[in-house]
């Protein structure tokens, strides 16, 4: 059975989505079955981190409300074997309640080994509906005080078993002038640490040009954390990343 992972964060420009759509790739490309699912209606861009922009058709609520199934919704990947997409639609869908997703999440599980949930950021119906039926979170926050303290209150909203911090998109000029530390974020957090990625203009680069960020670079940066954070997503004991 495949592991459910809501990726999150408490206020929007953490890079969640750039985060989500590499971490991705990164497991298609150690070999396994991967299935990424935004849930940000009406503002949802995964379809332009992970190069899929002209291939999606339908989306999640077409398969919740049965106009199609699972595997004609899920648009597998043109470059990264193992890796598909299922879309948000393009306005929020009415009258989904408590518990919507989890059907479609059981189908999920038979399907892949992991399926990575783009949840909105904060803590509204569309974080709800995607935090809902998964079997751990990654909370991601950028190292300043505004993004720590809105992670604090995603990680109050959350109930699953794992929770797991990444602090993204990290400027060690500036913690250092700011004297800050990792350590400082994860103690605002309260969690613990998944990994650390440097900014890293890579990223979006690569989304511009319409491709994975691992097939864009060679794989240092923002690629190397993201390779990082899917092998410890695997199991296997991997340093985090010293930024200088």
């Amino acid at each position: 059975m495949g592991t459910v992972i809501v990726v999150t964060s408490g206020k929007g420009g953490t890079g969640k989505t750039s985060l989500t759509g590499g971490v991705a790739s990164c497991l298609a490309a150690l070999g396994r079955r991967v299935l990424c699912i935004d849930m940000d209606a009406g503002l949802r861009n995964l379809d332009i981190t992970l190069g899929m922009t002209d291939r999606v058709l339908m989306d999640f609520s077409d398969v919740l409300e049965g106009r199609c199934d699972l595997d004609r919704a899920a648009v597998p990947h043109p470059r990264l074997t193992g890796l598909s997409l299922l879309t948000a639609p393009l306005r929020s869908p009415e009258g989904l309640s408590p518990g919507a997703m989890l059907p479609l999440l059981r189908q999920a599980r038979e399907r892949y080994d992991y399926i990575l949930l783009d949840s909105p950021a904060g803590v509204g119906a569309g974080f709800r509906l995607a935090a809902e039926g998964a079997d751990r979170a990654v909370v991601v926050s950028t190292s300043d005080a505004s993004a720590l303290r809105d992670a604090q209150r995603v990680v109050g909203e959350l109930t699953v078993p794992t929770v797991q911090l990444v602090v993204n998109r990290v400027q060690p000029q500036l913690l250092r002038r700011l004297r800050a530390t990792i350590d400082d974020a994860m103690n605002t957090a309260g969690l613990p640490l998944l990994g650390v990625v440097p900014e890293d203009e890579q990223v979006m680069l690569a989304a511009n040009l319409g491709q994975p960020l691992i097939l864009a670079t060679r794989g240092d940066g923002a690629a190397r954390a993201y390779w990082n954070i899917a092998k410890r997503l695997e199991g296997l004991r991997v340093p985090i990343m010293h930024l200088r």
